[in-house]
C-alpha cells in the first residue's frame, strides 16, 4: 500500500492502479488526502524557513536603538524609563500609590515639557495616543485618576487619552478587549495596564504567565509601542507576585518598585529594581492638593524621626568590618544579595535596622574604595583588600 501511494502521488492518472479493485474510489480519496498532507507539510516548512530568515540578526545589520517613550532628566543626566518595542513593570504593595505613579507616566507622555521637573515624554506626534486600562477600580475611582492626569497636563479633556475600566469583565474578555484596542487605535504610543494579574485566572499558572508575557512582547514589538504593566508585590517580601510576576520581571525592560517610606507613610519611594540600560535615580513623591509632587529632601525629612545612619559618619575600619562580616556567609554575592547581607550585618553589630537606600550607599562607598570588587558591571561582588593592610 505504501508503494502504491508513493507511485500514485507522482501520477495524475490513478485508474490503472485500481482498475481491478472492487472500490477504487475509496483508495483514491485516501491518496488525495496523503497528497494534500505532503503539500501542506512542504508549504508549512517553507513558511517556517521564511520566518526564520526574517528573524535572523546578522553582524552586518545596522539596527537603530529603540525610540524612547519617556525618560528621567536630572540636571545634565538622563535615564530611559521605557522605549518603544518593550514593556515595563511597576510593582508595589497595596496602598503604595501605584496609581499615582501611573498618572505621572501618562502625564509625562501627554504633555510637552517636564512633569515634576524631571520626567519627559519623547513620543513623536504620530505616537502620542495613550490607552489606559484599569482592571481593579470602579468607575468613580478610575474617573478620579483621569481627572488628576487632566490637572497635571493642564488639559480639561486630553484628546490623546483613552481610558477604560475593565473590572466588570472576565480575564479572557479583558485580554480580548485590550488586544482589540491595541490593534485598532491610531497613533498609539503608550499602553498602561493597571492590574495585569486580572488578565489571568491564576498568577501561579505557568502557561498563563508565559502567554501574558508573550502577548506583551508581541504587541509592543509589532505595534512599536511601550506598555506599562502593574502588579502587586508579595506580602512578605518585595518580589512580584506568583509565576506571573517572575515571568514579567524576566522579560521587562525596566522594573520599578514603589514603597511607602518606613517613617513617613505619606511619602512613596520609587526605585529601579532592574533596568537594561542606565538605572534611573531613586525619587520620592507625596500627595499635595490631590496631586503627586516630588518629596524634596525626603531622606533628611524621614530620617529625622530616627537615629540617622550615614556611611560617611563611620570610620573606614568600621565600614570594612561590616563588609567583612558579610563575606563570612559566602565568597560572592549578587547586588540584591549583598544589600540583604549588609542590612543583616549592620543590625547584628548595632542592634538597629537600616533601609535599602542606606545599604546601597554603603555598597557605593565600598566600591569607591575597592573594598567591594566586580569583574564587570552586574557581575557578583567579591571582598576587596582594606587599603591599610600590609
Amino acid at each position: 500500500m505504501i508503494i502504491l501511494k508513493l507511485e500514485a502521488m507522482e501520477s495524475n492518472n490513478l485508474t490503472p492502479y485500481f482498475a481491478d479493485l472492487e472500490n477504487p474510489s475509496t483508495i483514491i480519496d485516501e491518496i488525495e488526502k496523503v497528497k494534500e498532507e505532503v503539500i501542506t507539510g512542504n508549504a508549512k516548512n517553507e513558511l517556517i524557513k521564511a520566518t526564520l530568515e526574517a528573524l535572523e540578526i546578522k553582524a552586518t545589520d545596522e539596527i537603530e536603538p529603540p525610540k524612547i517613550a519617556w525618560e528621567q532628566i536630572n540636571g545634565t543626566n538622563s535615564a530611559t524609563l521605557g522605549t518603544l518595542g518593550n514593556f515595563s513593570l511597576i510593582i508595589g504593595k497595596a496602598k503604595s500609590k501605584k496609581t499615582f505613579a501611573i498618572g505621572i507616566a501618562i502625564s509625562t507622555v501627554l504633555k510637552d515639557g517636564l512633569i515634576l521637573d524631571q520626567f519627559r515624554g519623547c513620543l513623536s506626534e504620530d505616537k502620542r495616543t495613550v490607552l489606559y486600562f484599569d482592571t481593579e477600580q470602579g468607575k468613580y475611582h478610575v474617573s478620579l485618576a483621569v481627572k488628576r492626569i487632566c490637572r497635571q497636563t493642564n488639559e480639561a479633556e486630553p484628546e490623546n487619552l483613552k481610558t477604560y475600566g475593565l473590572r466588570s469583565k472576565s480575564p479572557a474578555e479583558r485580554l480580548q478587549l485590550i488586544e482589540y484596542a491595541i490593534h485598532n487605535t491610531p497613533n498609539l504610543g503608550l499602553v498602561v495596564i493597571d492590574g495585569i494579574k486580572d488578565l489571568v485566572t491564576s498568577i501561579n499558572d505557568e502557561e498563563q504567565a508565559s502567554m501574558i508575557a508573550t502577548n506583551l512582547l508581541k504587541w509592543s514589538e509589532e505595534k512599536e509601542i511601550h506598555i506599562i504593566t502593574v502588579l502587586h508585590q508579595n506580602k512578605n517580601d518585595k518580589n512580584a507576585r506568583g509565576h506571573l510576576g517572575t515571568e514579567l520581571v524576566n522579560k521587562a525592560e525596566t522594573v520599578l518598585s514603589i514603597t511607602k517610606d518606613e517613617n513617613e507613610k505619606d511619602i512613596s519611594i520609587v526605585e529601579a529594581e532592574y533596568c537594561r540600560d542606565k538605572e534611573p535615580e531613586t525619587f520620592a513623591f507625596e500627595i499635595v492638593d490631590g496631586l503627586p509632587v516630588l518629596a524634596k529632601d525626603f531622606q533628611i525629612r524621614t530620617e529625622s524621626k530616627k537615629n540617622k545612619f550615614d556611611v560617611l559618619d563611620l570610620e573606614d575600619e568600621t565600614v570594612y568590618k561590616i563588609v567583612t562580616n558579610v563575606f563570612k556567609n559566602g565568597t560572592q554575592f549578587t547586588y540584591g544579595e549583598i544589600i540583604i547581607q549588609i542590612k543583616i550585618a549592620y543590625k547584628e553589630m548595632y542592634q538597629k535596622a537600616i533601609g535599602d537606600n542606606r545599604a546601597k550607599e554603603l555598597i557605593t562607598h565600598c566600591k569607591n574604595n575597592d573594598w567591594l570588587i566586580q569583574e564587570k558591571p552586574k557581575a557578583p561582588y567579591f571582598l576587596g583588600k582594606f587599603q591599610d593592610e600590609d
